[in-house]
Protein backbone atom coordinates (compact mmCIF):
# COMPACT_ATOMS: atom_id res chain seq x y z
CA UNK A 1 0.00 0.00 0.00
CA UNK A 2 0.82 3.49 -0.36
CA UNK A 3 2.01 5.91 2.33
CA UNK A 4 -1.53 8.25 2.43
CA UNK A 5 -0.86 10.44 5.10
CA UNK A 6 2.65 11.13 6.20
CA UNK A 7 3.93 12.63 9.35
CA UNK A 8 7.48 13.70 8.85
CA UNK A 9 9.37 14.47 11.70
CA UNK A 10 6.76 17.00 13.63
CA UNK A 11 7.50 18.50 16.72
CA UNK A 12 5.56 20.60 19.02
CA UNK A 13 6.15 22.05 22.63
CA UNK A 14 4.12 24.27 24.82
CA UNK A 15 5.65 26.76 27.27
CA UNK A 16 9.13 25.45 26.25
CA UNK A 17 8.05 22.04 27.18
CA UNK A 18 8.17 19.39 24.11
CA UNK A 19 4.59 17.37 23.98
CA UNK A 20 5.39 16.09 20.48
CA UNK A 21 8.82 14.80 19.70
CA UNK A 22 9.91 14.50 15.76
CA UNK A 23 7.20 12.01 14.96
CA UNK A 24 7.11 10.31 11.82
CA UNK A 25 4.87 7.97 10.99
CA UNK A 26 3.48 6.91 7.39
CA UNK A 27 -0.57 5.87 7.63
CA UNK A 28 -2.37 3.59 4.83
CA UNK A 29 -5.02 4.77 2.88
CA UNK A 30 -8.30 2.76 4.21
CA UNK A 31 -6.83 1.65 7.53
CA UNK A 32 -7.83 1.79 11.27
CA UNK A 33 -4.84 3.35 12.41
CA UNK A 34 -5.08 3.89 16.58
CA UNK A 35 -2.78 6.82 18.40
CA UNK A 36 -2.21 4.71 21.78
CA UNK A 37 -0.49 5.85 25.10
CA UNK A 38 -0.65 7.56 28.58
CA UNK A 39 -2.50 10.75 29.64
CA UNK A 40 -0.21 13.18 28.28
CA UNK A 41 2.08 11.26 26.08
CA UNK A 42 1.37 13.47 23.06
CA UNK A 43 -1.75 11.70 21.09
CA UNK A 44 -4.37 14.23 21.35
CA UNK A 45 -1.54 17.37 20.41
CA UNK A 46 -0.69 14.85 17.31
CA UNK A 47 -4.31 14.34 16.37
CA UNK A 48 -5.08 18.56 16.66
CA UNK A 49 -2.36 18.81 14.56
CA UNK A 50 -3.50 16.78 11.70
CA UNK A 51 -6.94 18.41 12.05
CA UNK A 52 -4.93 21.68 11.87
CA UNK A 53 -6.27 22.90 15.25
CA UNK A 54 -2.60 23.25 16.17
CA UNK A 55 0.41 24.25 13.94
CA UNK A 56 3.53 22.36 14.04
CA UNK A 57 6.74 24.03 15.58
CA UNK A 58 8.75 21.53 13.12
CA UNK A 59 8.64 18.73 10.66
CA UNK A 60 5.31 18.17 7.55
CA UNK A 61 1.75 16.88 7.16
CA UNK A 62 1.57 15.86 3.66
CA UNK A 63 -1.98 13.81 2.76
CA UNK A 64 -2.00 12.28 -0.68
CA UNK A 65 1.46 13.99 -1.65
CA UNK A 66 0.10 17.50 -0.74
CA UNK A 67 2.00 19.16 2.07
CA UNK A 68 -1.62 20.33 4.29
CA UNK A 69 0.89 21.70 7.36
CA UNK A 70 -0.25 25.14 6.71
CA UNK A 71 -3.79 25.07 5.65
CA UNK A 72 -6.20 25.74 8.12
CA UNK A 73 -8.85 23.01 8.95
CA UNK A 74 -11.90 24.38 6.67
CA UNK A 75 -9.52 23.75 3.91
CA UNK A 76 -8.51 19.93 4.89
CA UNK A 77 -10.33 16.51 3.66
CA UNK A 78 -10.24 16.28 7.40
CA UNK A 79 -13.02 15.84 9.81
CA UNK A 80 -13.24 15.16 13.40
CA UNK A 81 -15.34 13.01 16.44
CA UNK A 82 -14.85 14.43 19.54
CA UNK A 83 -14.93 13.14 23.10
CA UNK A 84 -17.92 15.92 24.13
CA UNK A 85 -19.72 14.94 20.39
CA UNK A 86 -20.05 18.45 19.97
CA UNK A 87 -23.64 18.80 18.57
CA UNK A 88 -25.92 21.44 18.43
CA UNK A 89 -28.51 21.28 21.05
CA UNK A 90 -31.49 23.32 19.12
CA UNK A 91 -30.81 20.84 15.88
CA UNK A 92 -32.62 17.77 15.84
CA UNK A 93 -30.88 14.61 13.94
CA UNK A 94 -30.74 14.92 10.69
CA UNK A 95 -30.49 18.90 11.37
CA UNK A 96 -27.19 18.28 12.97
CA UNK A 97 -25.81 15.72 10.31
CA UNK A 98 -26.83 18.23 7.25
CA UNK A 99 -25.23 21.11 8.60
CA UNK A 100 -21.84 20.77 6.85
CA UNK A 101 -23.68 20.38 3.70
CA UNK A 102 -25.77 23.63 4.50
CA UNK A 103 -22.70 25.19 5.55
CA UNK A 104 -21.38 23.96 1.76
CA UNK A 105 -23.93 25.31 -0.05
CA UNK A 106 -25.28 22.31 -1.59
CA UNK A 107 -28.28 21.23 -2.87
CA UNK A 108 -31.26 20.68 -0.75
CA UNK A 109 -31.96 17.48 -3.13
CA UNK A 110 -28.45 16.31 -2.53
CA UNK A 111 -28.50 16.87 1.24
CA UNK A 112 -31.59 15.29 1.69
CA UNK A 113 -30.24 12.07 0.08
CA UNK A 114 -27.27 11.93 1.70
CA UNK A 115 -28.54 12.58 5.20
CA UNK A 116 -31.13 9.51 4.55
CA UNK A 117 -27.71 7.53 3.82
CA UNK A 118 -26.00 8.55 7.20
CA UNK A 119 -28.65 7.86 8.92
CA UNK A 120 -29.04 4.52 7.96
CA UNK A 121 -25.70 4.12 7.87
CA UNK A 122 -25.53 5.15 11.96
CA UNK A 123 -28.71 2.88 12.29
CA UNK A 124 -30.48 6.39 13.22
CA UNK A 125 -33.36 6.81 10.83
CA UNK A 126 -36.27 6.28 13.86
CA UNK A 127 -34.66 9.19 15.36
CA UNK A 128 -34.22 11.56 12.41
CA UNK A 129 -36.57 14.46 14.43
CA UNK A 130 -35.24 13.71 18.07
CA UNK A 131 -33.26 16.60 20.00
CA UNK A 132 -30.27 15.72 21.58
CA UNK A 133 -31.38 15.95 25.09
CA UNK A 134 -33.30 12.85 24.12
CA UNK A 135 -30.62 10.92 22.94
CA UNK A 136 -28.30 8.09 24.74
CA UNK A 137 -25.06 8.79 25.07
CA UNK A 138 -24.56 6.32 22.47
CA UNK A 139 -26.74 7.43 19.94
CA UNK A 140 -25.24 10.78 20.38
CA UNK A 141 -22.18 9.17 19.22
CA UNK A 142 -23.69 8.28 16.01
CA UNK A 143 -24.96 11.16 14.84
CA UNK A 144 -21.71 13.16 15.74
CA UNK A 145 -19.73 10.47 13.52
CA UNK A 146 -22.71 10.46 10.66
CA UNK A 147 -22.30 14.63 11.29
CA UNK A 148 -18.33 13.64 10.35
CA UNK A 149 -19.11 11.26 7.52
CA UNK A 150 -21.29 13.44 5.60
CA UNK A 151 -18.97 15.32 3.73
CA UNK A 152 -17.09 12.21 2.62
CA UNK A 153 -13.51 13.32 4.41
CA UNK A 154 -10.32 11.24 3.18
CA UNK A 155 -9.49 10.90 6.47
CA UNK A 156 -11.60 11.14 9.69
CA UNK A 157 -9.86 11.69 13.14
CA UNK A 158 -11.43 9.93 16.22
CA UNK A 159 -10.17 11.93 19.61
CA UNK A 160 -11.31 8.98 22.89
CA UNK A 161 -14.82 8.83 20.82
CA UNK A 162 -16.26 6.34 23.81
CA UNK A 163 -14.53 8.05 26.85
CA UNK A 164 -17.84 8.81 27.61
CA UNK A 165 -19.63 5.74 27.03
CA UNK A 166 -20.11 3.10 29.97
CA UNK A 167 -18.45 -0.40 29.43
CA UNK A 168 -21.27 -2.49 27.85
CA UNK A 169 -21.68 0.69 25.64
CA UNK A 170 -18.21 1.17 24.48
CA UNK A 171 -18.14 -2.50 23.28
CA UNK A 172 -21.13 -2.25 21.18
CA UNK A 173 -19.82 0.96 19.37
CA UNK A 174 -16.45 -0.56 18.97
CA UNK A 175 -18.54 -3.18 16.91
CA UNK A 176 -20.51 -0.77 15.08
CA UNK A 177 -17.55 1.66 14.32
CA UNK A 178 -15.90 -1.55 12.90
CA UNK A 179 -19.38 -1.84 10.72
CA UNK A 180 -19.49 1.58 9.66
CA UNK A 181 -15.52 1.35 8.54
CA UNK A 182 -16.31 -1.78 6.59
CA UNK A 183 -19.15 0.04 4.67
CA UNK A 184 -17.45 2.92 3.56
CA UNK A 185 -13.85 2.63 3.73
CA UNK A 186 -12.97 6.07 4.92
CA UNK A 187 -9.23 6.33 6.62
CA UNK A 188 -9.84 6.09 10.84
CA UNK A 189 -7.19 7.63 13.02
CA UNK A 190 -8.47 6.75 16.49
CA UNK A 191 -7.01 8.31 19.62
CA UNK A 192 -7.35 6.41 22.85
CA UNK A 193 -5.54 5.67 26.15
CA UNK A 194 -7.52 2.24 26.40
CA UNK A 195 -5.29 -0.39 24.94
CA UNK A 196 -8.51 -3.41 24.66
CA UNK A 197 -9.87 -0.29 22.16
CA UNK A 198 -6.75 -0.09 19.93
CA UNK A 199 -6.39 -3.82 19.83
CA UNK A 200 -9.91 -4.50 19.09
CA UNK A 201 -10.37 -2.00 16.32
CA UNK A 202 -6.90 -1.30 14.89
CA UNK A 203 -4.99 -2.50 11.85
CA UNK A 204 -2.12 -0.95 13.32
CA UNK A 205 -1.02 1.18 16.62
CA UNK A 206 1.15 3.49 17.58
CA UNK A 207 2.40 3.15 20.77
CA UNK A 208 3.46 6.73 22.40
CA UNK A 209 5.00 7.61 25.46
CA UNK A 210 6.44 10.94 26.28
CA UNK A 211 6.31 12.64 22.97
CA UNK A 212 7.60 10.07 21.29
CA UNK A 213 6.69 6.88 19.27
CA UNK A 214 7.72 3.62 21.02
CA UNK A 215 6.78 1.22 18.44
CA UNK A 216 3.78 0.94 15.32
CA UNK A 217 2.82 -2.25 14.50
CA UNK A 218 -0.14 -4.47 14.04
CA UNK A 219 -2.44 -5.18 17.66
CA UNK A 220 -0.57 -9.18 17.20
CA UNK A 221 2.81 -7.75 16.97
CA UNK A 222 2.83 -5.55 19.75
CA UNK A 223 1.16 -7.84 22.23
CA UNK A 224 3.35 -10.76 20.93
CA UNK A 225 6.67 -8.96 19.98
CA UNK A 226 7.21 -5.74 22.20
CA UNK A 227 10.29 -3.63 21.20
CA UNK A 228 10.98 -2.77 25.03
CA UNK A 229 9.62 -2.63 28.28
CA UNK A 230 7.58 0.50 28.05
CA UNK A 231 5.46 -1.28 25.73
CA UNK A 232 5.54 -4.96 26.80
CA UNK A 233 3.84 -3.20 30.17
CA UNK A 234 1.40 -0.81 28.24
CA UNK A 235 -0.14 -3.39 26.45
CA UNK A 236 -1.66 -6.34 28.62
CA UNK A 237 -0.84 -7.32 31.81
CA UNK A 238 2.92 -8.41 31.91
CA UNK A 239 5.75 -10.26 33.99
CA UNK A 240 8.39 -8.33 33.66
CA UNK A 241 11.66 -9.48 35.05
CA UNK A 242 15.21 -7.50 35.39
CA UNK A 243 17.89 -10.22 35.13
CA UNK A 244 21.92 -10.58 33.68
CA UNK A 245 22.91 -13.01 30.77
CA UNK A 246 25.31 -15.34 32.67
CA UNK A 247 25.73 -18.41 29.85
CA UNK A 248 25.21 -19.52 26.57
CA UNK A 249 24.02 -22.69 26.55
CA UNK A 250 23.01 -23.46 23.12
CA UNK A 251 22.72 -21.91 19.65
CA UNK A 252 19.44 -19.68 20.96
CA UNK A 253 19.07 -20.88 24.82
CA UNK A 254 20.63 -18.45 27.37
CA UNK A 255 20.47 -18.82 30.70
CA UNK A 256 19.84 -15.25 32.62
CA UNK A 257 20.14 -14.66 36.21
CA UNK A 258 16.86 -12.92 37.68
CA UNK A 259 17.66 -11.48 40.41
CA UNK A 260 15.05 -13.18 43.62
CA UNK A 261 14.27 -15.97 41.25
CA UNK A 262 16.79 -18.05 40.02
CA UNK A 263 17.97 -19.16 36.57
CA UNK A 264 15.39 -18.29 33.49
CA UNK A 265 16.27 -20.08 30.24
CA UNK A 266 15.26 -18.16 27.52
CA UNK A 267 14.87 -18.73 23.72
CA UNK A 268 16.33 -15.56 22.03
CA UNK A 269 17.45 -15.70 18.30
CA UNK A 270 19.36 -12.31 18.63
CA UNK A 271 23.20 -12.66 19.63
CA UNK A 272 23.60 -11.30 22.73
CA UNK A 273 26.79 -10.66 25.16
CA UNK A 274 26.93 -12.36 28.49
CA UNK A 275 26.81 -10.17 30.97
CA UNK A 276 24.02 -7.93 29.60
CA UNK A 277 21.26 -6.71 31.31
CA UNK A 278 17.83 -7.35 29.85
CA UNK A 279 14.12 -7.35 30.72
CA UNK A 280 12.26 -10.87 30.38
CA UNK A 281 8.27 -10.51 29.36
CA UNK A 282 6.60 -13.27 30.42
CA UNK A 283 2.42 -13.33 29.77
CA UNK A 284 0.11 -14.45 32.54
CA UNK A 285 -1.53 -16.55 30.45
CA UNK A 286 1.43 -18.73 29.63
CA UNK A 287 2.43 -19.15 33.30
CA UNK A 288 1.01 -23.05 34.68
CA UNK A 289 0.69 -24.01 38.07
CA UNK A 290 1.18 -27.42 39.41
CA UNK A 291 1.60 -29.87 42.43
CA UNK A 292 5.09 -30.91 41.30
CA UNK A 293 7.66 -29.84 40.06
CA UNK A 294 8.53 -30.01 36.11
CA UNK A 295 11.02 -31.92 34.67
CA UNK A 296 11.93 -30.86 31.33
CA UNK A 297 15.44 -29.14 31.64
CA UNK A 298 15.99 -26.14 30.54
CA UNK A 299 12.77 -26.32 27.83
CA UNK A 300 10.68 -25.25 30.56
CA UNK A 301 11.39 -23.14 33.46
CA UNK A 302 9.99 -23.92 36.98
CA UNK A 303 10.14 -22.49 40.44
CA UNK A 304 8.35 -22.99 43.64
CA UNK A 305 5.85 -20.54 44.74
CA UNK A 306 2.91 -19.46 47.25
CA UNK A 307 -0.59 -18.11 45.98
CA UNK A 308 -1.12 -14.41 47.64
CA UNK A 309 -4.17 -13.26 45.66
CA UNK A 310 -6.75 -14.75 43.42
CA UNK A 311 -9.38 -12.50 41.72
CA UNK A 312 -12.65 -14.17 40.01
CA UNK A 313 -12.88 -12.33 36.64
CA UNK A 314 -15.77 -14.40 34.87
CA UNK A 315 -13.88 -16.60 32.45
CA UNK A 316 -10.94 -16.97 34.37
CA UNK A 317 -9.22 -15.92 37.64
CA UNK A 318 -5.88 -13.39 37.80
CA UNK A 319 -3.70 -14.98 40.50
CA UNK A 320 -0.69 -12.49 42.36
CA UNK A 321 2.30 -15.28 42.72
CA UNK A 322 5.60 -14.97 45.09
CA UNK A 323 8.53 -16.91 43.69
CA UNK A 324 11.10 -16.15 46.11
CA UNK A 325 11.47 -12.51 45.69
CA UNK A 326 9.76 -12.02 42.59
CA UNK A 327 6.06 -11.62 42.51
CA UNK A 328 4.18 -13.07 39.39
CA UNK A 329 0.79 -12.49 37.60
CA UNK A 330 -1.28 -15.64 36.33
CA UNK A 331 -4.29 -15.63 34.12
CA UNK A 332 -6.13 -19.29 34.48
CA UNK A 333 -9.11 -20.06 32.68
CA UNK A 334 -11.90 -21.71 34.68
CA UNK A 335 -12.53 -24.91 33.02
CA UNK A 336 -12.32 -27.32 36.12
CA UNK A 337 -8.59 -29.03 35.21
CA UNK A 338 -5.57 -28.64 37.17
CA UNK A 339 -4.24 -27.59 41.35
CA UNK A 340 -7.46 -26.04 43.29
CA UNK A 341 -5.87 -22.56 44.27
CA UNK A 342 -6.33 -20.05 46.79
CA UNK A 343 -4.74 -18.10 48.93
CA UNK A 344 -1.47 -19.85 50.77
CA UNK A 345 -1.32 -22.57 47.89
CA UNK A 346 1.61 -23.66 47.80
CA UNK A 347 2.99 -24.70 43.77
CA UNK A 348 5.15 -24.65 41.37
CA UNK A 349 4.90 -22.13 38.46
CA UNK A 350 6.20 -23.04 35.73
CA UNK A 351 6.61 -21.52 31.79
CA UNK A 352 8.26 -22.41 28.28
CA UNK A 353 11.34 -21.13 27.52
CA UNK A 354 10.30 -20.43 23.94
CA UNK A 355 7.51 -17.71 25.22
CA UNK A 356 9.91 -16.11 27.76
CA UNK A 357 11.00 -13.21 24.96
CA UNK A 358 13.61 -10.72 26.21
CA UNK A 359 12.40 -6.71 25.97
CA UNK A 360 14.71 -5.00 26.72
Amino acid sequence: MNDFLVIDQVSKSFDTSPVVDSVSISIHQGEVFSLLGPSGCGKTTLLRMLAGFVRPDSGRIWLCGKDITDLPPEKRPVNTVFQNYALFPHLNVQENIAFGLQLAGRSQSYIRREVERMLTLVKMVDYAHSLPAQLSGGQKQRVAIARALINQPQVLLLDEPLAALDLKLRQHMLSELSAIHREIGTTFIYVTHDQGEALSLSDRIAVMNQGCVEQIDTPTALYDSPVNDFVAGFIGDANLMLGIIRERCAESLLRVEVAGLGDVFVQASAALELGRRVTLLVRPEHLHCSQDRCDEGCLKNGFPATVEEVIYAGSHQKMRLKSGLQALIMHRFRDGAGLPIQVGTACFVSFDSKICRIVG
